[in-house]
């Protein structure tokens, strides 16, 4: 608020008191100042990287978690998968 107010007094005291194109220049600085003002208003209140990252983390074990059955249902066929491909060779091997 103060930020917005300052903006529009320093604009119009620029228009007042300066050439147009450097009063001009005058309100674009102003108003830009004030709009970062307001976009960092609550910046502190932000979480940190680190927070980001605990989480991340947390929601990436849940998700590894939820896919524990699927798995051991793939590790079960690819061990069965090895299975048979040994047998085959074997028997390949035993025809020779």
């Amino acid at each position: 608020m103060v930020w917005s107010l300052l903006a529009v007094v320093g604009s119009v005291a620029a228009f007042l008191l300066l050439d147009p194109v450097l009063a001009l220049f005058v309100a674009i600085m102003l108003v830009t100042a004030a709009v970062l003002a307001f976009l960092a208003r609550d910046w502190d209140r932000r979480p940190t990287f680190e927070e980001r990252e605990l989480e991340r983390a947390r929601r990436r074990k849940e998700k590894w978690e939820r896919g524990a059955a699927a798995r051991e249902r793939d590790r079960v066929k690819w061990e069965a998968h090895k299975a048979r491909q040994e047998a085959r060779r074997a028997a390949q091997d035993e025809r020779r």
